[in-house]
């Protein structure tokens, strides 16, 4: 059969036409060729969202917005979303919204609930959300930012004129006059820098003789030292503590009046006797002092002694 002009100018109109609808559609975001599932999703702002924008899952393009417009007068915005049908997750799931990169624009990501195990199918509505890009987030930190800056600023402000006001010209001739002097005291501090060192050049023989004394005499420090801990003072501190230990006892009979130096301590009447012996001495020398012929009778001349005479203090005689 021979096809004629006229049915192959109609083939070539329909596919042109077909051709034409597809291309439309696919510019406006539908796919006539793939099987899509479509969802709607409700926001309360889409600012930077567009038709055709990627729809993606753990960040894979599993689909794209096809529709966004107003869906009641109080301004909830309502998108329309084409996904893939061998993609399946669950009702619950977050369709989000946010922002890739500073270039490219916004998008929708979609984040499975695992825990719910309902399908969602074609034509439900998911609960959506709006992220903060990262210019948001970028803005959020540099207003606190840019806050603190212009504080800063005005305190630098104020500090400047503050200083203006207190550097008058006496204060500047002051700080003129201070900066020489300590000129001149860095220049003397110079000086006397150098005479120390040539002082120390002068005596290094003397220094490192000082210095070989000081460590001799640690050395010896060092020796003394381990003769200290090489020495037997344990047994000396308790030959010590055992003398210490006899002088206490000594000392504890003569408190309770036992031997000759406790009852010494302790007993009048022994100190009485002792008291009284000894003045009885004491009248026997002075009688002997006075009356030696008494006791020692010698005369060559047969010369009669002097009778004697009593002491006038005698107190045995008065008791």
């Amino acid at each position: 059969m021979r096809i004629t002009r006229e049915i192959k100018t109609a083939i070539l109109v329909i596919a042109s036409i077909l051709l034409f609808i597809w291309g439309y559609s696919f510019l406006k975001g539908r796919d006539l060729l793939t099987d899509y599932k479509t969802f709607y999703v409700h926001y309360d702002n889409v600012e930077g969202l567009v038709n055709s924008a990627p729809v993606t899952i753990n960040g894979l393009t599993v689909g794209k917005v096809s529709g966004i417009k107003f869906l009641d007068t109080a301004g909830k915005i309502e998108v329309s979303l084409q996904i893939k049908s061998d993609f399946v997750f669950s009702k619950s799931s977050m369709a989000s919204i946010y922002e890739p990169g500073l270039i490219g624009g916004k998008q929708i990501m979609i984040t499975p609930n695992f825990k719910d195990k309902t399908v969602a199918v074609s034509g439900m509505t998911l609960n959506g959300e709006v992220k903060p890009g990262l210019t948001s987030l970028v803005a959020e930190r540099l207003t606190p930012l840019q806050e603190k800056v212009e504080k800063m600023v005005v305190s630098a402000d104020v500090l400047l004129k503050n200083v203006n006001t207190i550097l008058d010209s006496d204060t500047k001739a002051n700080l003129k006059s201070s900066i020489a002097n300590l000129d001149a005291t860095l220049a003397e501090f110079k000086v006397a820098s150098k005479s120390v060192n040539e002082i120390l050049a002068d005596n290094k023989g003397k220094l490192s003789s000082a210095l070989t004394n000081v460590d001799k005499a640690s050395a010896n420090f060092s020796k003394m030292a381990d003769s200290l801990s090489n020495a037997n003072i344990g047994k000396t501190v308790k030959k010590l503590e055992k003398t210490l230990a006899s002088v206490d006892k000594i000392m504890a009979d003569v408190q309770a009046g036992k031997g000759t130096l406790g009852k010494l301590a302790k007993d009048e009447t022994m100190y009485a006797n002792l008291s009284k012996s000894s003045k009885e001495l004491e009248l026997l020398l002075q009688d002997f002092r006075l009356n030696p012929t008494r006791y020692v009778n010698v005369s060559l001349f047969g010369k009669k002694n002097k009778p004697y005479k009593g002491p006038v203090n005698d107190t045995i005689k008065k008791k």
